[in-house]
């Protein structure tokens, strides 16, 4: 049969889905909330609010208290007040009140789900199906943990480290509250949590949920607020460690200003993963998998599979078949059991995405982009690719945090190596191909620090997160990330 015709490959695309919208009757939403200090919602000291705004429609949600210096202090008091307490707790008690928010989350997923779409604009299938269902399995591993240190790290003495300041990124709000609180709590730590400023209602709701499951006062606070709340609890005297999830640039100030302080710090920045597809590689799983891998959540992932290397015998092939599934990908209402692409985070995560559209553009790059229809308003783009990108390309090395993928081919294993590792970061990486021994040869050379074979953007609480370079240091997850959050000796 003629080869050609193997990559010919059509979806049919005149197919409409009647509009699904997830139901929000369930949902409460308040018109104001307050900082979460001491176990109570208190007013902020300069009595500053900010909206929080909805990007898929631009209409504001909520009013979200502005924590200044002030009020940090008083939530890292409220902290420190709480700690010998908890942390002489019994272990298996702690692991009780973890426990009781697990279920809680568990109890409440259908609102915490439509809350976080509306909040962020995130697609809520993956509310319901990835973030909340994750966010609860974080909080039940870890709740297992509390009582079993010991057996984590043998013959060996751990205590808790204190007040454990933690900054959390727009992009998997919920989650990553849970990837933060759920380990400090079940090593004996009290909290002082900052949500990003764009996302901070499903930490808000937490909060409610950790009043109602009884925890005691003060061993969890939520601050809000901007960078300059961030930077004051990096730069409290009485905190013992810190905790940050976000841009490299953010976590490098950080580096530089908890120097010499001695607290302990975990930081995970951005990335810029290759996802590498060989020409033995099952051609369809990876198509599918290399859609997931940089759409997903509309590419607002540090571990995406943003730069795509092809093997040069089925490169046309692989492209065509990414050309055929863009165009089936529906992009719009995040509450729209349809949708698989939502809105961008905010305005100004949207300039920053087109300002990369017209560099690839600039170049001189062939793209190509879905023949989809967004809506009039609200803050969405169209998923992209760039074909024959250069090492040397600004798509190739700069983590764009949008649904734009950057493709590029290669010849041999040696060659791709060198390619992938050629990047200031090392988070993630994808290895498609049939042969195991490859798989392994590759995830033993590959700079990163989490490497998937033919799959990508799996998690599951038992494994750690984490990279090397200037994706940052440290790892979340597993048993590891219990060690963050312990002195051991």
């Amino acid at each position: 049969m003629a080869k050609q015709n193997s990559f010919s490959l059509k979806f049919d695309t005149d197919w409409q889905y009647a509009p699904a919208p997830e139901s929000t009757d369930h949902v409460e939403i308040k018109d104001r909330y307050d900082l979460f200090i001491g176990g109570k919602f208190v007013k902020p000291s300069s009595n500053k609010y900010f909206k929080t705004i909805n990007p898929a429609t631009e209409e504001p949600i909520a009013e979200i208290a502005e924590a200044n210096e002030k009020d940090v202090d008083s939530a890292v008091k409220a902290a420190r007040k709480a700690f010998p307490k908890w942390s002489s707790l019994a272990a298996k008690e702690r692991g009780k009140y973890i426990y009781r928010i697990a279920r809680l989350i568990q109890e409440r997923a259908r609102e915490f789900s439509v809350i976080e779409s509306i909040d962020g604009g995130k697609p809520i299938r993956e509310s319901r199906d990835i973030d909340i269902p994750l966010a609860a399995a974080h909080f039940f591993y870890y709740a297992g943990w509390a009582d079993k240190l010991e057996y984590a790290f043998p013959n060996r003495k751990v205590e808790p480290l204190g007040v454990a300041g933690q900054i959390i990124p727009w992009n998997f709000p919920l989650l990553m509250a849970a990837w933060k609180i759920a380990p400090a709590l079940a090593c004996g730590n009290c909290v002082v949590l900052k949500p990003a400023e764009t996302t901070s209602l499903t930490a808000l709701k937490l909060a409610e949920l950790i009043q109602d499951a009884g925890l005691p006062e003060g061993v969890v606070n939520i601050v809000t607020g901007a960078g300059k709340t961030g930077a004051a609890i990096v730069n409290h005297k009485d905190v013992d460690k810190i905790a940050f999830t976000g841009s490299t640039e953010v976590g490098k100030m950080i580096q530089k200003a908890v120097a010499g302080t001695g607290k302990k710090t975990t930081l995970e920045l951005g990335g810029k993963a290759a996802n590498i597809i060989f020409e033995d590689a099952p051609i369809d799983q990876a198509v599918e998998g290399i859609i997931n891998g940089i759409f997903f959540n509309q590419g607002h992932v540090c571990c995406a599979g943003s730069r795509l290397f092809i093997q040069e015998s089925i490169k046309e092939e692989v492209e065509q078949k990414l050309k055929a599934r863009l165009e089936t990908l529906i992009v719009g209402d995040p509450l729209d059991k349809n949708t698989d692409v939502g809105a961008i985070n905010s305005k100004e995560q949207l300039d920053s995405i087109e300002k990369y559209l017209k560099i690839g553009k600039a170049e001189g790059l062939e793209s190509f982009q879905a023949n989809v229809t967004v809506p009039k308003k609200g803050y969405f783009c169209k998923p992209t690719l760039f074909f024959n990108v250069a090492q040397s390309s600004r798509l190739a090395q700069e983590e764009i945090f949008g649904p734009i993928l950057a493709i590029q081919s290669f010849r041999t294993v040696d060659e791709v190596i060198e390619k992938a590792n050629n990047t200031p970061y090392g988070l993630s990486a994808g290895v498609w191909s049939d042969k195991g021994s490859k798989a392994f040869n590759l995830s033993s050379q590959l700079k990163a620090g989490v490497i998937w074979a033919n799959t990508f953007n799996k998690f599951d609480p038992t494994s750690p997160f984490g990279g090397y370079k200037e994706s940052g240091h440290g790892r979340e997850g597993g048993m590891h990330g219990l060690e963050a959050y312990l002195k051991i000796s």
